[in-house]
């Protein structure tokens, strides 16, 4: 795996995948459908608290086992300009406007995009990112209130026209993702709030948006289904409230359906 720390699809709709689903599919992936996935640029997104960086973790194993070359990016960061880029947005204590931080998570974006991401998906490498435009639309236009026309043109130009080939949304609720991602003690210091964000794995969203309220939060949950519900052809809602054993069998149902080889 590369892991960098520093659109094709056969299914008409966004179907959100069920427990029932998970307890009566298989977890073997075969050795089809993964080698399919390579040259493909896959996005995994949620709000805080649905697990999605577990399934990301999961998914990049079972592909570099059946032989996929895959590179990992997460943002903000993933460049040494996106991860200086990161430490300001983490920052708590930062007073920023709200169109100030969507345009420093786009910078993040920018670098990455021409860095990495580009450079990645030629050499036929299978990416993976911890997020991307969705989030944007999701946290800082419906949860901030910026218009989706302003974020699209920044976006536009930050990503050079890159388009993921699937997002996948990772959902819960906002009652069960408040309790997945509270109750972290607070710790201070960069040692000790990087080991915070290893374990709690959204600690970048949990940081800053702990401070907002409960109605931006919704917010943001609405914005992620209605995504999906916009443009199924790229989206799969994947059922995030089960164990990650469940959630992963979901996942695995939906990569194969959509990338299956004929």
């Amino acid at each position: 795996m590369t892991e960098v720390d520093c659109r094709e699809s056969r299914t008409p709709t966004a179907t959100l995948g069920s427990m029932a689903q998970a307890a009566t599919s298989s977890t073997d992936i075969g050795d089809t459908w993964p080698r399919a996935l390579a040259g493909k640029f896959l996005v995994f997104e949620g709000p805080d608290g649905s697990g999605k960086s577990t399934q990301m973790k999961r998914l990049t194993e079972a592909c570099e086992a059946n032989g996929v070359r895959v590179t990992t990016v997460r943002e903000p960061g993933g460049t040494s300009v996106g991860e200086q880029i990161r430490s300001v947005l983490l920052d708590p204590s930062s007073t920023m406007t709200l169109r100030c931080e969507m345009l420093l998570y786009m910078a993040s974006r920018a670098q990455l995009v021409e860095q990495t991401v580009q450079p990645a998906l030629a050499a036929g490498h299978l990416v993976i990112a911890d997020r991307f435009l969705t989030s944007t639309y999701a946290y800082q236009g419906a949860g901030g209130g910026l218009a989706a026309e302003d974020i699209k043109a920044v976006g536009r130009v930050a990503t050079l026209g890159f388009a993921p080939d699937l997002v996948l949304i990772y959902y819960v609720d906002v009652e069960t993702a408040t309790a997945r991602t509270r109750g972290v003690p607070s710790m201070a210091g960069k040692k000790k709030a990087a080991a915070a964000e290893a374990l709690r794995g959204v600690t970048l969203f949990d940081d800053r948006i702990e401070q907002r309220s409960d109605d931006f939060r919704r917010r943001v949950h609405e914005s992620y289904l209605a995504q999906a519900k916009s443009d199924p052809a790229h989206h799969a809602l994947i059922d995030a409230k089960g164990n990650a054993e469940q959630v992963w069998t979901l996942t695995v149902n939906v990569l194969s359906t959509r990338f299956a080889k004929a």
